[in-house]
């Protein structure tokens, strides 16, 4: 009985050593060690039902502080206070960003538009997440990965001044410093860099501006760059760009004539050059889908004639598949509205100083992993040579994708019509409202 005994007194249990003696005197060895469990796993069960019953009772007084808290403060009523009709310029980079728009479903990267949006939110400009309730416009939307230097927006925000105080520009200086608010909240890589007190008549963010320039960015390596300026030219003008566009049925948009205004390959930099664009307005990737066509023919796989032949739908009624250029060297550079009056900041302000150095922070880092990339590839062997009887085509984003046999774009399979897209759009849309 002593194993027994010892057994026992390693679960702290207090047994009469007579009483055991003639409880468990004829058990056998197996029979004691599965008693032995099994007491071990009652106690475990009440070890743990004692944890979730204290876990229970601190989670509930938890609740109950963070209610009575919750309680204490009071709802913030927008009702109470004035608004007032207003214009941001702002600028962004887009390579952490799921595009400029916010979002009605969930993205795998947060939105620009979202992103401000919870800080005007968080700041109490704005009583909600919802664009509609607050008179929203955007300039335009700009793709996954792609930057801008002068977007526009336009909303009703909260307002220090009566609405006559408003009409006042010398009760500006008693107005909320939107600027300087909203740039400490936001992230460095999304900045406010003017408002607009008073946006003239029906002015729309959309609808307001008149042209858009956007750019870019090639880097010169095995591209005909005279080629790309000759090629480039031929985009000028008003033209239909159904091939030069990702064709969505949702829009069921029927005019894809669009005008550009001037269209060429500039020099930037050293082994940079950058396919500089202004036009009036922008189809759905149109610019991403344009500059493929352009570093085709900077290859020499392709001649500018390809781009009349695309742009002549009589000849080309239906758009030929091939791959759009990358999304990360393209910026939305400047959008033109009429006559307005931009507010900055006052950059002697201590607050504008401060929130200016994340700027720079954001710079030194971008330029900083820019360099280490640089020796990482310096200090690699690396090779010229292309795989053989392969054609590795140019996307911009220096890996492109290689091909076998290269196929002319005039050549190859095309999509389907504008009209059959927007049809199947239709009766798919149909079919789900009837189910």
């Amino acid at each position: 009985m002593e194993f027994i005994s010892n057994l026992f007194k390693s679960k702290g249990k207090q047994v009469s050593s007579t009483l055991e003696a003639a409880k468990y005197k004829g058990w056998t060895k197996e029979q004691l060690v599965k008693k032995l469990l099994e007491l071990e796993d009652n106690e475990n069960t009440s070890n743990k039902l004692e944890k979730q019953l204290k876990k229970r009772k601190s989670n509930d007084l938890s609740s109950l502080k963070s209610s009575k808290k919750q309680k204490r403060q009071k709802e913030f009523d927008f009702s109470k206070y004035h608004t007032r009709f207003i214009a941001l310029k702002f600028a962004y980079l887009g390579w952490n960003y799921n595009g400029l728009a916010i979002q009605k479903d969930y993205t795998p990267l947060p939105t620009v538009e979202g992103t401000i949006l919870e800080a005007m939110n968080k700041c109490k400009l704005v009583p909600s997440m919802s664009p509609q309730d607050y008179n929203f416009s955007r300039c335009g939307r700009t793709d996954k990965g792609v930057s801008a230097m002068s977007q526009v927006i336009s909303l009703n925000v909260r307002s220090n001044l009566s609405n006559e105080e408003q009409l006042n520009p010398l009760k500006d200086s008693d107005e909320i410093h939107y600027v300087d608010i909203l740039n400490q909240v936001l992230p460095a890589d999304i900045r406010i860099s003017a408002v607009c007190l008073r946006p003239p008549s029906g002015f729309n963010a959309r609808f307001s501006c008149y042209k858009s320039s956007l750019q870019v960015f090639i880097r010169k390596k095995n591209l005909d760059i005279e080629k790309m300026k000759i090629a480039a030219k031929l985009y000028q003008g008003e033209h239909d760009f159904r091939n030069f566009c990702k064709l969505d049925g949702s829009k069921q948009i029927t005019n894809y004539n669009r005008t550009i205004i001037s269209a060429d390959i500039l020099p930037i930099n050293g082994d940079f050059y950058c396919f500089d664009l202004v036009g009036s307005a922008f189809l759905w990737h149109q610019v991403r889908c344009m500059m493929a066509i352009l570093f085709l023919i900077g290859q020499g796989l392709e001649e500018p004639s390809l781009i009349n032949l695309m742009l002549d739908i009589e000849k080309t009624p239906r758009k030929p598949i091939y791959d759009m250029a990358s999304d990360v060297p393209l910026i939305l550079y400047d959008c033109k509205f009429p006559e307005m009056n931009w507010s900055q900041p006052n950059l002697e302000d201590y607050k504008a100083i401060k929130y200016g150095k994340a700027i720079s922070s954001l710079v030194l880092k971008y330029s900083t992993k820019a360099t280490i990339a640089q020796i990482f590839e310096d200090v690699l062997p690396t090779t010229t040579q292309e795989f053989p009887n392969k054609t590795r085509i140019n996307l911009g984003d220096g890996k492109g994708k290689i091909v076998g046999n290269y196929q002319k774009v005039s050549d190859r399979p095309v999509m389907e019509s504008v009209e059959t897209v927007n049809k199947n759009f239709e009766t798919k849309k149909g079919w789900r409202n009837n189910n």
